[in-house]
Order: C-alpha cells, then structure tokens, then sequence
C-alpha cells in the first residue's frame, strides 16, 4: 500500500513540510504545492492516487479546487481528503461531495494524518464508504519509582549551584572592596557578597552553564555526536535528525542567558527543562491551565514549601496534592511548549550529547513525544506568529478596550479565554503583563490580541505627541 502517490496542496510552507516528511516516513511518495491552481495542473500531469487538499488558501478555496478536479474527467476519481484548521465550518456534511472523501482537522497528529491517508486509499480502493479514522490508541507505561535517585540529583545539583554561586560572589566582592576606585565607598564584605549571591539566581547561573555547554562541547561529559548554531543549522532540523536516528541523550540549546534541555529516547522526547526563559514555561502554570488546582491552591502550597525548594512535580506528588500522572500530563504539556519556543529560535548554539544514562527524573518522566507531533504543532504556531507579529510587534505596547465595540458584539459572544484577557486590557497593563497575570502563554494570549484588535473590540494605546 504505502507506495501510493500522495498529492499536498496548501499554502503554508512549513505545514506543506511536516506533512511531506510524516507521509514519506510511512513510505508514501509525495508532491507538493502552494496554491490551487497549480495543484489542478499538477494533478493533471502526475495523476496522484490521493489529494490531500487545504480548506482555506489564496486564489482558489479548497472547494473550488474540488469543483474544478471533479469537472475533469481525467482527474474527478481521484479521492480527496479536505484539511481544515480548527473553527472553519467543515464537517460531516462536506463528505462524498465533489470527491471529498474524508477531512481532518488541523492542527492533527503525524498518526492521525497517516492514519486518514492510509484508511482512504484502502477504502477507495475497496470502493466502500470511507468511516472515521481509526485513532492509534496511545501506550500507557508503567513508571518506575525514581523519586529517591531525583531527589539525591538534585540535592547535588543544588549544592554544585550553591557553591558556584558563593564562589563568584566572594571573588567579585573581593575584586570590589580592593579597587582603588571604590576605595571608602563599599567597605562591607559580607554585604557585597550577600548582594551578588541574590543577583546569581539559578536560572541566570543554569543559562550561563548551557551557555559554556554549547561553546565548548568538550567540557561536557559523554560522546558530543551533534554541536553548531542555529542559525546554520534550525531547530526543526536538529530535532528531525535526533527522532530519525532514534538518539538518546541530551540536547542543549542556548541562547544569551536561556538554557534548554532536552532528553531523548530512542528517538523521542521524554522531557524538555529550561532556565533563564520566561516564567510562562513553569510547570505551576500548566497545572492551573489544565484546571487540576486552583492558581489559589497552587499558590498556598508553594507558600508552604521549604525555601529554596526545587522540583514542583515532584513536591506535589510527595505531598499527595496530584497523582504522578497527574504531574506527567502538566510535564507533556510544559515540555511541548517549550519545544515550540524553541523552533522560534533564530540564533543561539545547540550540542548533542549521545548517553544512554539520563537524569533519574528524565527517566521517571518518561514521556515519549513524538518529534513529528511537536513539529507539526510548532511549525504551525510559527507560521501563526508570522502573521500576529506583522500587529504585535512589541510586548510592552498598551491596549485599550472599546467598550461600545464590546456592548454591541456582547460578552456573551466571547470565550472564557478571550473574556480573561479582555478584562486585563484596562490602559494600563502593556501585552507582557497581561501575559504574567493571565498564566497563559505569550503565543496564546498575544494571538487572542490579534483576535480582538483584528473585531474593533481593543486598540493601541497611542502615546501623546509633545507639540
């Protein structure tokens, strides 16, 4: 079967991209174009056993790529499965017309678009009704108890990072209590010291370490298989290489003080870490996000923690307030946007360490993303971002809402999501603390901005001109 040649019309690029490379994976052969009309005069000329078709493109819709397809006699058998993005008013209804024999929604799985593809032919081929598509029913793994070797880990890691920390702190306030130039202006060692140790947080400490990881990969212990810069080499690229070689170990990215890590198994990511980015990527917010406690609940246990404690996920699980799977489905969620936010990376360096021993935590985690899940979703998102950025490009603009705009339309209209931004626009906050206080993600929430200026509902606070 998995021979079969494979028609992709859409006209976005890097969804064009993904899809080529899951279908060519699965061992389909495929072409690709960007508008309808070009599809129409490739399908003529290739005569492909499928066309995968986008709902919603320039020039020519996907329907009236249909009509045209379905009044040529050369090309009218040939089965079409519609695309749509999530909202566009596509459906059941839609199916058998004009060759349309089954749809998918965007954004989808690599298995859910392998599966459509595949369950078409077979159907079409069979001359029978194409049904639902049949959805791969994920593997539910066991994880072992690591919590123990975790803790230890990261006992020791806190202990490395405490006396790092105190190091730099008694060599810089040394250096600056001899200076000539400072001479009876700071006097006060221990002062000096306690001053810089809170200014060398973790996470700006952790940046620094990835920062040195990635320059020079020879200082980090394991076999360095993969190591250059992003601006030679993409993320989506490193990442794709990494999944089709089914590498395990650990890829490090960095960027100025940010630090990614993420760990690979056979191929698959089973967690992603950072340091020195936005605190929109703390897994608390996942938590929230995925209603499983209160931002109150949330915040009174963290309240309650020892200071200085690490490792949220596994302080909730200890304390009985979450299941471990509980915590896995915030990490997955947590680990995916960072992976998304890291396709958004135009520059920085990244080192691959090949390890079969990674991190208890990791191994506990055990998430197995697929890399093609995470590409999919993340080009699609970049794509997206492309577009708001051309309206948003600066997060500390302010926005003010058009009350008799938002009267007319009605509250009742909007949803949740869009009602919670809305009340944080008050001429005051600008698009990054709305961010903060939201708890959502700066792609989420500035693409709801989008939404609302694009409907008159908000503007841009316009700052007075001095005459």
């Amino acid at each position: 079967m998995a021979s079969e040649l494979i028609l992709v019309i859409d006209d976005s690029p890097t969804i064009i991209k993904v899809v080529e490379l899951v279908l060519t994976k699965a061992g389909f052969k495929v072409q690709t174009t960007q508008d309808g009309e070009t599809g129409i005069a490739l399908a003529k000329q290739i005569k492909p056993n499928l066309i995968l078709l986008d709902f919603v493109m320039p020039k020519m819709n996907g329907y009236q790529v249909c009509k045209e397809l379905s009044q040529d006699e050369e090309l009218k058998s040939i089965p079409v499965v519609l695309m749509s993005a999530k909202g566009e008013q596509v459906g059941e209804r839609f199916v058998k017309v004009m060759g349309i024999v089954d749809y998918i929604t965007k954004p989808f799985s690599p298995e859910a678009i392998t599966a459509v593809v595949t369950h078409a032919l077979e159907k079409f081929q069979d001359n029978e009704d194409p049904t639902a598509v049949p959805v791969a029913k994920p593997s539910v793994q066991q994880p072992q108890d690591l919590q123990e070797d975790a803790d230890r880990e990261q006992q020791a890691w806190k202990e490395a990072m405490s006396k790092l920390r105190g190091s730099i702190s008694r060599a810089v306030a040394s250096t600056l209590i001899s200076a000539p130039e400072l001479s009876g202006v700071v006097s006060d060692t221990q002062f000096l010291v306690e001053n810089i140790k809170n200014t060398l947080t973790n996470s700006f400490l952790e940046g620094c370490i990835g920062e040195l990881r990635t320059t020079v990969p020879d200082l980090m212990s394991g076999e360095v298989s993969l190591s250059g810069t992003l601006s030679v080499i993409p993320t989506g690229e490193v990442l794709t290489i990494l999944a089709s070689q089914r590498q395990s170990g650990i890829l490090t990215m960095s960027k100025s003080a940010a630090k990614v890590d993420v760990y690979f198994k056979g191929g698959q990511v089973v967690m992603a870490a950072a340091a020195g980015i936005s605190d929109e990527y703390l897994l608390g917010r996942y938590v929230i996000e995925l209603e499983l406690m209160t931002k109150d609940e949330l915040d009174d246990f963290i309240a309650g923690l020892p200071p200085r404690s690490h490792l949220l996920g596994l302080q909730l699980v200890k304390s009985g307030r979450l299941t471990l799977e509980q915590v896995k489905t915030a990490m997955a969620k947590q680990t995916r946007e960072i992976c998304y936010e890291l396709l958004n990376w135009r520059t920085g360096k990244f080192t691959f360490v090949s390890t079969r021993d990674l991190p208890a935590i990791a191994e506990e985690a055990g998430l197995d993303l697929s890399v093609d899940a995470i590409l999919l979703e993340g080009f699609r998102r970049v794509d997206d971002w492309h577009l708001i950025e051309q309206e948003i490009d600066d997060f500390e603009i302010v926005l003010l809402r058009n009350d008799d705009a938002i009267n007319l339309v009605g509250r009742n209209r909007l949803v949740r999501e869009e009602l919670t931004v809305l009340e944080l626009v008050n001429g005051r906050n600008t698009i990054r603390d709305i961010i903060r206080q939201s708890r959502m993600s700066s792609f989420d929430v500035t693409k709801l901005l989008y939404r609302l200026l694009s409907a008159k509902l908000i503007r841009k606070k316009v700052s007075p001109v001095a005459v």
